[in-house]
């Protein structure tokens, strides 16, 4: 170990795992570096652009001299540091010997022929500390960071997410267009819709009970069929219950194809399922199972995950086999979170039967959806009467019921 560095700062790894560690901890720190000030500067432009020249545009400067401007911008703020990307990664660039300021000036010069060159990338992984070329030759090096209090306002990285997160904020003000004064002055338009839900129409009442009768059952049914198969699947998505290449395999593409599900709202499931089996209830059943297979097995999955190993540990020295280890060692532990994640899928399925009534899958959001087109509030204010009704009673019994499950 080289003279000036913490004792203990490598852990006791294989050099291949040291080598490869340190350079995606330098890769990673970089990039979220470079993105945090490529946000800062399109933010910012942005907004320069948005309040002086009156319009919304995040481009400055021509695409590759921006590229250089960043590179080089990030590049300083990890010299001179702390930067965000170090912080997030707690590391800090150190001086091994006397502290002086030209050594970052140095370190700041030596980046510009060690990186592009690639110099830089064969010392972290060839290297017997591996620390860059560029940092060794300017007498620094990137390591753990001390757990020292300090003002968020008197560090780089503290002063560079302040203005993320307000700029973040402006930025948000203009692109969405917050008008508070519109909120206010254009209040008495919304009387006749007011005037509407107070005073619903009652004629609807029969229709309306049926047509939720069937929203509640395309909940059910969507829920029952994403038990069905979201249980089994749960299995192969616990990453402690898939051992070896390919169940190691199973379980990464099952999981990364239920995060893109999952990405994709209902209601684009629900539109493209009554173009496949044309408008009614069926769709929005489909729409919804999809989602709920999808939702429980990452639920179900992440349960397993945090099993007791104990138990299945001790049945599995008795030479009980996989199916045994399974009924005995693993279902009496995710039983009742089971049930409770069911309980809150089919609360969350109830909510979801009404919205996707609006692209045609069925029960009484469709209805609801029609009468609000026609400005027929009497008759739109019936329809979510029996929604927040329904819905909120739907919520207060899974919630009581979840309580005594947990």
């Amino acid at each position: 170990m080289e003279q000036g560095y913490p004792a203990g700062w490598l852990k006791a790894k294989p050099r291949w795992l040291q080598a490869g560690g340190a350079l995606r901890r330098r890769i990673a720190i970089f990039l979220a570096d470079w993105l945090a000030l490529a946000y800062l500067w399109g933010i910012s432009t942005y907004c320069f652009n948005h309040i002086f020249a009156h319009r919304e545009s995040f481009a400055g400067l021509p695409w590759w001299i921006f590229l250089i401007v960043i590179t080089e911008l990030t590049v300083i703020w990890e010299s001179f540091g702390p930067s965000l990307g170090m912080r997030l990664a707690g590391f800090e660039l150190r001086s091994l010997r006397q502290p002086a300021p030209y050594r970052r000036l140095a370190r700041l010069l030596l980046w510009h022929l060690s990186v592009p060159s690639l110099i830089g990338l064969f010392s972290i992984i060839g290297s017997q500390d591996h620390q860059a070329w560029h940092d060794r030759a300017s007498g620094l090096a990137l390591i753990k960071a001390e757990k020292v209090r300090q003002a968020w306002y008197r560090t780089s990285w503290g002063i560079a997410t302040f203005l993320l997160l307000g700029l973040t904020l402006l930025a948000g003000l203009f692109i969405t267009e917050v008008n508070f004064k519109a909120l206010l002055t254009g209040a008495p338009k919304s009387a006749i819709l007011w005037r509407g839900l107070v005073t619903p129409a009652w004629s609807l009442l029969g229709e309306g009970i049926e047509l939720l009768i069937v929203t509640i059952f395309m909940a059910l049914m969507a829920t029952t069929f994403g038990i069905i198969f979201a249980v089994p699947l749960s299995f192969l998505a616990a990453r402690n219950l898939m051992h070896g290449p390919l169940p190691r395999l199973i379980y990464t593409i099952l999981r990364g194809a239920m995060s893109i599900i999952r990405s994709i709202d209902p209601i684009i499931w629900a539109i493209i399922f009554v173009v496949w089996v044309r408008v009614g209830a069926f769709p929005g059943v489909l729409a919804l199972m999809v989602h709920s297979i999808a939702d429980l097995t990452k639920l179900y999955s992440e349960r397993l995950e945090a099993i007791d190993p104990g138990p299945v540990e001790a049945i599995t020295a008795t030479g009980a086999n996989r199916l045994q280890v399974i009924l005995h060692g693993i279902i009496p532990q995710i039983i009742n979170p089971y049930l409770s994640f069911t309980l809150y899928r089919w609360d969350i399925n109830v909510r979801m039967a009404t919205i996707i009534g609006i692209v045609g899958g069925g029960g009484i959001g469709q209805m609801l959806y029609q009468y609000t087109r026609l400005w027929r509030w009497h008759e739109a204010g019936m329809m979510m009467w029996l929604i927040v009704l329904t819905v909120w009673t739907i919520d207060y019994l899974s919630s009581r019921l979840r309580a005594k499950l947990a």
